[in-house]
């Protein structure tokens, strides 16, 4: 049994797809399907549900895969131990992070690639949901998320920053020259809103809702970019996280309005999520160390303040 072939089942596992799985592995179809039939035949167990197309694995595949993602991800630990061991770290950095936090991934990975000048950052937009299977399936190393979400089952929790939530608005709008609006009064506008299967709705429903009220969104749409060109038409408004002004900042014709603040303990915590087996990769330590220094939240809260000012 060789590492290549379970390098193939875990390939063929994700792709669901012989043909996807080769080029993945950057080998040809049949030097695949050939290491996988090498793998039964070393394990004497089938693993495949074998047809003309990929039609699954068996029970016993499964029970191989979930091994040979645990060993491939310790063969990874050791040589990045190794690297870190020669003074110079290696490898990719496998990074995951929510549509919402991922506008302020770059706080984490320009300090961390600039420490760090022989590794790549992979960076990839998830759902909670999907953060939870990919970090349980060793296939990221970390990721930025809501640190509340009820998904997060068994995981390390690391605090980056609390979310505060700014009304953004046209220059011409009825609260544009108030230094605060009430959630009742944001409201009222014509919003555009991220859709309720996400959780940054839902948190604003829950803010609405404690003021008695229901935001009605008139267009409602699952990525930031669509959402800052709606406002860019000088048309809508929004409620809008603090931290996306790191990337956004404010369309021309916007400004933002403070909105009721809760108090820190009610603010929605952002931050990094590894898995406990984590802690042994030189990887995640490093990710760690430079977080710890990176001073996101002062960042954003400086931002946050310069904007409100101008």
């Amino acid at each position: 049994m060789l590492l290549r072939q379970l390098e193939y089942l875990v390939a063929l596992a994700r792709e669901e797809h012989f043909a996807r799985a080769a080029a993945a592995c950057f080998v040809s179809q049949p030097s695949l399907s050939a290491g996988i039939r090498k793998l039964e035949s070393d394990l004497d167990v089938p693993l495949v549900q074998h047809g003309a197309r990929f039609e699954g694995l068996t029970p016993e595949g499964e029970r191989v895969l979930r091994r040979a993602r645990r060993i491939l991800s310790e063969r990874d630990a050791l040589q990045q131990e190794l690297a870190e061991m020669r003074g110079q770290l290696t490898g990719t950095l496998r990074l995951g992070a929510i549509p919402t936090a991922m506008t302020v991934a770059s706080l984490l990975t320009t300090p961390f690639c600039e420490r760090h000048r022989q590794v790549t950052v992979g960076l990839e937009s998830l759902s909670s949901r999907d953060i939870m299977r990919r970090l349980a399936e060793f296939e990221i190393d970390a990721a930025l998320t809501y640190l509340d979400d009820e998904a997060l089952q068994g995981v390390r929790k690391f605090p980056l920053y609390e979310e505060r939530y700014l009304l953004l608005t046209p220059v011409d709008g009825p609260y544009a020259t108030q230094t605060e609006v009430s959630w009742a009064q944001a409201a009222k506008l014509p919003l555009v809103l991220l859709p309720r299967r996400m959780r940054n709705r839902r948190i604003l429903d829950e803010f609405f809702a404690a003021e008695g009220v229901a935001a009605f969104a008139a267009v409602e749409t699952d990525t930031l970019d669509a959402l800052y060109a709606h406002l860019a038409s000088g048309r809508w408004s929004s409620v809008i996280s603090h931290a996306w002004l790191h990337m956004f900042g404010i369309p021309d014709g916007m400004r933002v309005v403070r909105l009721g603040e809760a108090d820190d303990a009610h603010r929605p915590g952002v931050g990094l999520v590894v898995t406990p087996h984590a802690r042994e990769s030189a990887m995640v330590r490093a990710l760690l160390t430079v977080a710890g220094g990176a001073g996101v939240r002062d960042a954003l809260d400086t931002l946050l303040e310069a904007h409100l000012e101008s």
